[in-house]
């Protein structure tokens, strides 16, 4: 089967297409690495000739709404577009758990993730709709994105995080199976607080930085209320815990 990841050479479109191409799969690592822009068509009707299935996990470079809504809205209508003409006929999207109620508080980059749902999902295209939890590889983003000087003001809402590799198992294995026309959620196997469990990757990394636990700290833009990165109860949960992924080779 011919199947086209646009942002395959990413952190997750990297492992998708390992996985696929470990099981005997025409996979296609299509990003502007490769010669390919979502965003400006460029090499796009060429990579999706002959394509069966279309695995969308490239992100946003921008997190404020005008940005992120800019690269989803033009980057999904195209892929949708010149996915249809190929004859594509299933298009898969990697989203985040939790996108309708934080765009609901007024994260912006989650409103762009809302409504690049909604084009995929009001397409007339068989679809299916992937969210994971927060990948432990951008616990140091998180930080990062919410630093304050050499403080850190992070709610004291529960996450569930998810690896990497689990989620790109998911992914391949929603890109050889009947479009599911839904979202479905995964996350990993344990809870924690976001705090303290930014906290305790910050002091494993020896990074001086300080958390701070502060009621009205927001993650990429969004208010946090204390279950808002949880999944609901009929999310399938991933094998790697913290303390697996901690030990296992960086990639």
């Amino acid at each position: 089967m011919r199947i086209v990841v646009i942002g395959g050479t990413g952190l997750i479109g990297t492992r998708v297409v390992e996985r696929l191409r470990s099981t005997g799969h025409d996979a296609i690592a299509a990003s502007r690495a490769t010669g390919v822009n979502s965003y400006t068509t460029v090499g796009l009707p060429e990579v999706l000739d002959g394509a069966e299935v279309v695995v969308d996990v490239s992100n946003s470079p921008y997190t404020d709404y005008e940005g992120a809504i800019d690269f989803f809205e033009t980057s999904t209508l195209n892929l949708l577009s010149f996915g249809h003409s190929a004859g594509v006929r299933h298009h898969i999207a990697l989203s985040v758990v939790g996108t309708q109620r934080l765009a609901a508080q007024e994260g912006k980059y989650f409103l762009a993730k809302a409504q690049q749902e909604a084009l995929i999902s009001n397409s007339g295209m068989a679809y299916s709709l992937v969210h994971g939890t927060q990948f432990f590889e951008f616990l140091t983003s998180i930080a990062d994105f919410a630093t304050e000087g050499g403080r850190i003001p992070l709610a004291h809402a529960f996450v569930q995080p998810i690896a990497a590799d689990d989620i790109a198992a998911v992914v391949a294995d929603a890109a050889v199976t009947a479009p599911t026309n839904t979202v479905v959620e995964h996350a990993g196997p344990e809870v924690f607080r976001l705090d303290e469990l930014i906290e305790q990757e910050l002091r494993i990394r020896r990074d001086p930085r300080e958390v701070e636990v502060d009621p009205l700290g927001r993650y990429f833009g969004a208010q946090l209320a204390e279950n808002d990165l949880l999944p609901g109860v009929d999310a399938i949960l991933a094998p790697t815990r913290f303390e697996d992924w901690l030990a296992q080779p960086v990639r």
